[in-house]
C-alpha cells in the first residue's frame, strides 16, 4: 500500500500550493519532501478534474467569455530539438478558459496546444456544460465572446449548431512589444457578429482576461520570467484542475454586497451550491466523489464477472 500523507497534512500542502507557493517553498514550509508534494498535487488535481466534470453541468448563463493563456512544459519552443517539436507534451501549452460573465464561474477549461484539435475539444466540453435553449432564433440563447483566433469559428459552429450567439472582439495596440513588461496602449477594439449578436457593445473578453492575471498570480507554472514551469504535461493539467476547483467553490468573487465580508463564491452565484465552502470542504467533497467512483467501478467489474459466469 502506498505511503499517503495524513488528511490534515495533505490539506496543508495543497493550500500552500493553491495560494501561490512553489513546490520547493512548500517543502520548506511543511517539511514534506517535494516528490511527495508533487504526487499529492497530481492525485488531488486528477480527482478535482473528475469532480468538476460531475458538478459543472447544465449551467444557466447568458454570456460566456473565451480566451487562452500561454505557458510551456519542459522547455520553450526555441529549445526543442527536431524530434521534440512533434511531441504534444513538450513546448508551448495553452490554457483554454470559459468564464461566465455574470457569476464568474469557470465553466470549462482545457490544456493543450493552440491548434484546431484542442480548440474543438475545448468548445465541445463547453457545449456539454452550458444549458441551451432549443429555439435557435431566440435572443435568450447564451452569448459567446471570443478573440480573433480563427479555430473558434468552425468549432463553435459544429459543437453548438446555432444554439448560441457568437461575437468576436479584436483589439489593436499601438506597440504590442511594450506589452511584454507593461500594458500596451489600446488604439481601438473592433467587434463583429458571427451569429445573432444585435448589440455589438456586449461582445467582451475583459472578465476572462482579468482572470488570466489571477491564474498567473496564483499558479506559478504560469508566472512569467520565473522558474516555476512544469516538467510534465500531466503535472500542469493536475495543477490547473486543482486551482479551478478551488476558485469555483472556495474563492469569494468580488460581487457587490452590503458589507463585502461574506461575498459569495462563483459556484453559489451559478446555483451549484447554497453555502460557502472552505478548502477543507472542497477536499472532502473531492475525496468523497473519488471514493464513490472507485466503488462504482469495483461493483461494475464484479457485475461483469458474474455475467460472464452465468
Amino acid at each position: 500500500m502506498a505511503n499517503v500523507l495524513k488528511r490534515e497534512k495533505q490539506i496543508l500542502v495543497l493550500q500552500h500550493l493553491i495560494e501561490g507557493n512553489t513546490i520547493r517553498s512548500t517543502e520548506r514550509l511543511t517539511g514534506v519532501h517535494r516528490d511527495t508534494i508533487m504526487r499529492t498535487l497530481v492525485r488531488f488535481g486528477e480527482s478535482s478534474e473528475r469532480f468538476l466534470n460531475s458538478r459543472i453541468v447544465n449551467v444557466k448563463t447568458d454570456h460566456v467569455e473565451l480566451d487562452e493563456t500561454w505557458t510551456w512544459v519542459g522547455k520553450k519552443d526555441k529549445r526543442l530539438t527536431k524530434a521534440e517539436r512533434d511531441r504534444d507534451d513538450l513546448g508551448s501549452q495553452y490554457l483554454f478558459l470559459g468564464i461566465c460573465a455574470k457569476s464568474k464561474l469557470i465553466v470549462s477549461h482545457v490544456v493543450g496546444k493552440r491548434n484546431g484539435e484542442t480548440t474543438r475539444e475545448f468548445v465541445d466540453d463547453l457545449s456539454r456544460r452550458v444549458w441551451l435553449t432549443p429555439d435557435r432564433t431566440s435572443d435568450q440563447r447564451p452569448q459567446l465572446s471570443t478573440d480573433g483566433w480563427s479555430s473558434y469559428y468552425p468549432a463553435i459552429r459544429e459543437a453548438f449548431t446555432g444554439t448560441v450567439r457568437h461575437g468576436v472582439i479584436i483589439k489593436n495596440y499601438s506597440d504590442p512589444e511594450v506589452g511584454r513588461y507593461a500594458p500596451p496602449e489600446l488604439n481601438r477594439a473592433r467587434r463583429f457578429s458571427i451569429n445573432g449578436i444585435k448589440e455589438l457593445w456586449t461582445v467582451c473578453t475583459s472578465h476572462i482576461e482579468r482572470f488570466n492575471l489571477t491564474v498567473r498570480t496564483f499558479l506559478k507554472r504560469f508566472t512569467r520570467l520565473a522558474l516555476g514551469f512544469s516538467k510534465k504535461l500531466d503535472n500542469l493539467k493536475a495543477s490547473v484542475s486543482a486551482f479551478i476547483a478551488f476558485y469555483n467553490f472556495c474563492w469569494r468573487t468580488r460581487h457587490k454586497g452590503n458589507s463585502g465580508k461574506l461575498r459569495p463564491t462563483a459556484a453559489m452565484m451559478a446555483g451549484l451550491t447554497d453555502r460557502l465552502w472552505s478548502f477543507t470542504d472542497l477536499f472532502d467533497a473531492v475525496q468523497a466523489a473519488e471514493k464513490d467512483r472507485k466503488s462504482n467501478e469495483r461493483y461494475a467489474r464484479l457485475a461483469a464477472k458474474l455475467a460472464e459466469r452465468n
